[in-house]
């Protein structure tokens, strides 16, 4: 599974597989010369003995290779499970309106410079499917096992459709943590597993107020909520790698890292709100400060739009 690893103090952040790592980790990948593969843990891994994970375009102009997987070529359906207590907190709100504003936009259009070899490329295309509540089904410290039996609970009882153009994403009040490393080596990550019958895509996207040094990048935002806020920008990373990589066999570099590891916590040109904060986009009636994405064209670059 991928992570979006907490961001580093002096440089932007080393960045692996599947996400961005907390500010305050420095997690460098190993010194192997071979091409690495996502561990979701903050660096790439060789491969086991036996496995062959060469990239179908090794000498890709553009810093990232295509290894042979889809992406999701048809839209993206985001699905939010709001785990824990977010009674009276705006972010059900700020996270609903991304959702519903981000695809079509200049800033999801990036994701169409990247294809598969059955298909063609990714569609500008993000249509926001729906939500449900669990009410600490699993208490307040989740595994990466629980997490994945939240979605599954979601899907089998009904409260969300089984859609394999869906990413569910699990989205945590700040007393809840994850036990694999939220706040210390990630903020988020995504993944993908068989629920249901079918292969399901999905993400862990925890709230920034439970530790604002590590995934937070300013704590006066846009919206008057810096949780909301930088989920919002954990749970944009998360998106964009699910829709080109959501099987974690299509698009990566040599050192592991996606699409939106290249670009992690760098935000381009900012411009001050009326309150005070930094945002650097647009999306819908909302000014949002959202990471960069890596544009697969051109040779390669970090951006906000295309």
């Amino acid at each position: 599974m991928h992570r979006f690893i907490v961001r580093k103090l002096v440089v932007a952040a080393v960045v692996a597989a599947c996400g961005i790592s907390v500010q305050a980790a420095t997690v460098q990948a190993p010194g192997e010369a071979e091409d690495l593969v996502p561990t979701g843990k903050g660096w790439g891994q060789r491969t086991a003995p036996g496995q062959a994970h060469k990239a179908a375009n090794p000498n890709s102009p553009n810093g990232i290779n295509y290894h042979g997987g889809p992406v999701m070529t048809n839209g993206v359906n985001p699905y939010y499970i709001w785990y824990g207590n977010w009674n009276g907190n705006s972010a059900t709100t700020i996270l609903t309106d991304l959702a519903q504003s981000i695809g079509g936009s200049p800033y999801f259009k990036i994701n169409t410079t990247y294809f598969d070899a059955f298909n063609g490329p990714v569609q500008n295309l993000v249509t926001y499917s729906g939500s449900t509540t669990d009410n600490y089904s699993r208490g307040t410290a989740l595994s990466d096992s629980a997490i994945q039996a939240v979605v599954s609970s979601a899907i089998s009882s009904g409260r969300l459709p089984n859609d394999t153009q869906g990413v569910y994403f699990v989205l945590t009040s700040a007393d809840v943590t994850a036990t694999s490393g939220f706040c210390t080596q990630y903020c988020g990550w995504h993944t993908h597993g068989t629920i249901a019958g079918s292969d399901i895509k999905y993400a862990f996207v925890g709230n920034p107020d439970r530790c604002p040094s590590a995934c937070e990048m300013q704590t006066t935002s846009p919206n008057g909520n810096a949780g909301a806020d930088g989920m919002a920008s954990i749970l944009s990373h998360e998106l964009e790698e699910a829709a080109t990589d959501p099987d974690l066999n299509a698009w990566y570099d040599r050192r592991g890292e996606e699409n939106a590891d290249k670009c992690a916590w760098t935000f381009g040109q900012t411009y001050t709100a009326s309150n005070g904060s930094k945002y650097n986009m647009t999306l819908g009636s909302r000014q949002y400060l959202i990471q960069r994405n890596w544009v697969n064209a051109a040779g390669g670059y970090c951006a906000v739009s295309y």
